[in-house]
């Protein structure tokens, strides 16, 4: 069985398994990517050491029509939803006397499929399909594939700037429905791995208080404070508290073909609002 069979079969939650990620840069690379794609992938030496010095996590994007063209995306998630800028360079060659910050301005959200079959054999089975499903409900600027996100057993993945949003497990045939809720800035519970904003006991407090209040909007939850295993949030008007507790999950591969390794899942308690 593959990674992401074995996970699903060995019921892993998807609570709390995020990227722990606040700024990301997107830079658009065709072709094959290697095991790494930034060190792998052939660029340039220039090119990998601006890359290596962003302060932030770094994101290779492509599109399967592209031909001509750099597209540079830098974001930054909030959590009321982020900013992006998005700067189109003549190739990758420019990119280490490109101005990020003088990019235009996205108006909508951009969703990232991981298809770095290199990585992961799940990412390219699951992916390419869901990313191909996805394309007949998004604008074409707002979807693209991407390189590894973290957590192949997840696949397919999704990641959506400047949301900070990460998905998994998410069903081609679910691919209208989600597409739908993303674009409208709702994020499909069923699906959340949490937000890359957060940490990860933050992220499984911050599922458990949406699900409870049956919250789907990208800013409807406001983080007070995490002290030890309590967690604080402003959520519907009301402050909510949380009791997370980490315990040992199910022994699954982080790969195919690796060995199992330990997981962690959450517990988490709610407190009455008020």
């Amino acid at each position: 069985m593959s990674c992401s069979e074995l996970s699903l079969a060995a019921g892993e939650e998807l609570a709390g398994t995020a990227t722990a990620a606040r700024r990301w840069l997107l830079v658009e690379a065709r072709g094959a990517w290697g095991r790494d794609a930034v060190a792998d992938s052939g660029l340039s030496g220039e090119v990998r050491e601006t890359l290596e010095a962003f302060d932030g996590r770094v994101l290779l994007i492509r599109r399967p029509a592209r031909r001509h063209g750099v597209t540079v995306v830098q974001a930054e998630a909030t959590e009321g939803g982020g900013q992006a800028r998005q700067l189109e360079l003549g190739s990758l060659d420019d990119l280490p006397s490109a101005d990020l910050a003088a990019g235009s301005s996205l108006e909508r959200p951009l969703v990232l499929v991981c298809a770095h079959g290199r990585r992961d054999a799940c990412c390219a089975r699951l992916g390419v399909p869901l990313h191909d499903a996805f394309a007949a409900h998004l604008p074409a600027g707002s979807l693209w594939q991407v390189s590894h996100l973290g957590g192949h057993r997840f696949a397919p993945n999704v990641l959506v700037v400047p949301f900070g949003v990460q998905l998994g497990r998410v069903p081609v045939r679910e691919a209208a429905a989600v597409a739908a809720a993303l674009s409208a800035g709702r994020i499909p519970l069923d699906y959340y791995r949490g937000r890359t904003l957060y940490d990860a006991p933050v992220q499984a407090a911050e599922i458990a208080v949406r699900r409870r209040l049956g919250l789907d909007g990208v800013g409807d939850l406001h983080l007070l404070s995490h002290a030890g295993n309590t967690v604080r949030f402003v959520a519907g008007g009301r402050q909510v508290t949380a009791h997370v507790q980490e315990l040992s999950g199910p022994a699954v591969p982080a790969s195919c073909g690796g060995e199992p390794e330990s997981t962690a899942t959450w517990s988490v308690r709610l407190e009455s609002e008020r």
